[in-house]
C-alpha cells in the first residue's frame, strides 16, 4: 500500500493518460456490473412462469422498481459525492485529519438517512408502490419487489457512500471489489429464487436485499484496508460545517439521480395511455439498456473526478483540463463502437429480455432513437463532474438538472400530445441534444477559467527566484 505522501505524488505527478485510465479501469468495471445486474433482474422476470401478460407484467414492475432505486441512489450519491469532493480536495490539500472528519459525517449520516427511507416507505408500502404503479396489473408483482429494496436502503446508502470516498482518495481497485461482489451475488441469487424456486419478482428482490448486503460488508471492510482515511463511527457528530459541503458536492449527483427517477416514473405513466403494459415494460428495457451504455461513460468519469479534485487542490490547474479531455477523447471513441453495435442489433438485444412481439417492436424503435442523441452523453457527464468536483454547486446542478429534468419532463408531456407513442419514444433524444447544447456551453467558459488560474500560478511561480534574491 502507498503512504500518504506517494499517494499525493501519484495524484499531482503521474502522466494523465496513465493515471486516468488507471483508475478508471476499476469504476468502468464496476459500474459495468452493477449495469448488468440491473438488466439481470429484467432479464430473469421476462423468464417466469405465467401467462404472457403476466410476464409482461411483471417485466414492467422491473421498470417501475427502478425509479425507486434511483431514490435511493440519489441519497446515496448525494453523501458519497458531496463527501467524496470534500476529502479529495482536503488530500490535495494535504489536510487528512479534515478529510477523515467528512468520512465519517458522510457515511454515518447516510445511514441514518437510508434508515428513515426505509421505515417511512414499509410503513406507507401500499401508497408509495401505488404512486410508482401507472397500472392495477403492475401493482402487485411491484409490490413484491419493492419491500425488499425498502428493506435495504441503509445497506445501499451507505454502499454509494463508501464506493465514492474510496475512488474520490484513488482507491477504486478496492471499491470495485465490493460492488462486484455483490452484484456476483446478486445475479446468482437471481437465476436461484427467480427461475429455481419459481419466486417471481419477490425473488427479485431478496436477491438484490442480500446481494447489497454483502457487498455493503465487504465495501466497509476495504475502506478499513490500506492508505484510506479511516471512519470512526463512535466519534459522530452532526456539523452544519460539512453538511453545508455535502450539500454543495452532493447536490447535482442528488438532482440527476432524484430527477431520473421522477422522469422513469413520468415515463412510465406517459407510456401507460399509449400500449399499457407492453410498452411500459419496452421503455423500460430500452431504458436499462442504454444505462448501461451510460455506465462505462460514468465509469471512466469517476476515474477522472478524483484526478480532478487531487490537482484541483493542488492548483494544478493544468492537469484538470488535460484529464477532461483525455477523458472526452477515449469515451467517444469507445461509445461510437458501443452505440453502433446496439443500433444495428436493437430487435435482437430487446428480444433477449421480452420475447414479445409488440415489446421488441417498441423498445427497438426507442433504442435506435437514443443512440443516435446519446452521443452528447458524455460530453454532459464530463462537464458536470468537473463543475461539481472543483465546487462549482450551481453550474453543475443546473447541468444535472438538465438531462432528465428541466429538458426530459416538458418532453415526456408535450411530444405525445403531438406525436402519440413516437413523442414518448423521442422525449430522450431531444433533453439528450438541449442538454448538451447547453454542457458545451458551460465545458467552454469553465475551460478559460482554468486556463485563467493555471496563468496566475505560473506567473506566481516565475517570481518566486526574484523574490528569493
Amino acid at each position: 500500500m502507498k503512504t500518504t505522501s506517494e499517494k499525493y505524488s501519484q495524484m499531482t505527478d503521474t502522466p494523465i493518460p496513465k493515471l486516468v485510465i488507471l483508475l478508471a479501469i476499476p469504476t468502468i468495471l464496476s459500474m459495468l456490473v452493477t449495469a448488468l445486474y440491473n438488466m439481470a433482474d429484467t432479464y430473469f422476470i421476462g423468464r417466469i412462469k405465467g401467462t404472457a401478460e403476466q410476464v409482461t407484467s411483471a417485466t414492467g414492475a422491473a421498470a417501475v422498481v427502478f425509479s425507486l432505486m434511483s431514490v435511493i441512489q440519489a441519497c446515496g450519491f448525494f453523501f458519497g459525492q458531496g463527501s467524496g469532493n470534500f476529502i479529495s480536495r482536503e488530500l490535495g490539500d494535504k489536510n487528512r485529519e479534515s478529510a477523515e472528519k467528512m468520512a465519517t459525517f458522510g457515511f454515518v449520516s447516510s445511514l441514518i438517512f437510508g434508515g428513515i427511507i426505509a421505515v417511512s416507505g414499509l410503513v406507507f408500502i401500499n401508497p408509495l408502490t401505488r404512486a410508482l404503479s401507472p397500472t392495477e396489473t403492475i401493482f402487485p408483482y411491484a409490490k413484491d419487489y419493492v419491500k425488499y429494496i425498502l428493506m435495504g436502503a441503509p445497506l445501499m446508502c451507505g454502499s454509494f457512500v463508501l464506493n465514492n470516498q474510496m475512488r474520490f482518495q484513488g482507491n477504486a481497485a478496492i471499491s470495485m471489489v465490493g460492488i462486484i461482489s455483490g452484484a456476483v451475488i446478486n445475479v446468482a441469487l437471481d437465476a436461484l429464487f427467480i427461475i429455481g424456486l419459481g419466486m417471481g419478482t419477490d425473488g427479485a428482490g431478496l436477491a438484490t436485499l442480500i446481494g447489497q448486503g454483502c457487498g455493503f460488508v465487504v465495501l466497509y471492510i476495504g475502506m478499513l484496508l490500506g492508505n484510506n482515511v479511516k471512519i470512526r463511527i463512535f466519534s459522530y457528530r452532526f456539523s452544519w460545517k460539512y453538511m453545508r459541503e455535502v450539500i454543495g458536492g452532493g447536490t447535482p449527483s442528488l438532482a440527476r439521480q432524484g430527477l431520473s427517477s421522477v422522469a422513469s416514473m413520468c415515463l412510465n405513466y406517459a407510456a401507460e395511455g399509449y400500449g399499457g403494459d407492453a410498452t411500459i415494460a419496452a421503455m423500460g428495457i430500452a431504458s436499462r439498456i442504454m444505462a448501461f451504455c451510460f455506465s462505462a461513460v460514468l465509469g471512466f468519469g469517476q476515474g477522472f473526478q478524483p484526478v480532478c479534485g487531487f490537482n484541483y487542490g493542488a492548483k494544478r490547474y493544468d492537469r484538470v483540463k488535460e484529464g477532461f479531455y483525455f477523458s472526452l477523447k477515449v469515451s467517444y471513441g469507445i461509445m461510437a463502437a458501443v452505440i453502433t453495435a446496439i443500433f444495428v442489433f436493437a430487435p435482437q438485444v430487446v428480444r433477449l429480455f421480452r420475447n414479445d412481439a409488440a415489446v421488441i417492436s417498441t423498445g427497438a424503435l426507442s433504442l435506435r432513437a437514443q443512440c443516435l442523441a446519446f452521443t452528447g452523453v458524455p460530453l454532459i457527464t464530463y462537464t458536470n463532474m468537473m463543475l461539481q468536483t472543483i465546487g462549482k454547486v450551481i453550474p453543475a446542478t443546473v447541468l444535472s438538472m438538465g438531462r432528465q429534468g428541466i429538458f426530459f419532463l416538458p418532453a415526456v408531456f408535450l411530444l405525445p400530445l403531438l406525436l402519440g407513442v413516437y413523442g414518448i419514444i423521442a422525449a430522450q433524444p431531444a433533453a439528450d441534444v438541449l442538454c448538451f447544447s447547453l454542457a458545451v456551453y458551460l465545458a467552454v467558459k469553465e475551460i478559460k477559467t482554468l486556463d485563467a488560474l493555471q496563468r496566475e500560478v505560473d506567473i506566481k511561480k516565475e517570481k518566486e527566484p526574484e523574490n528569493a534574491c
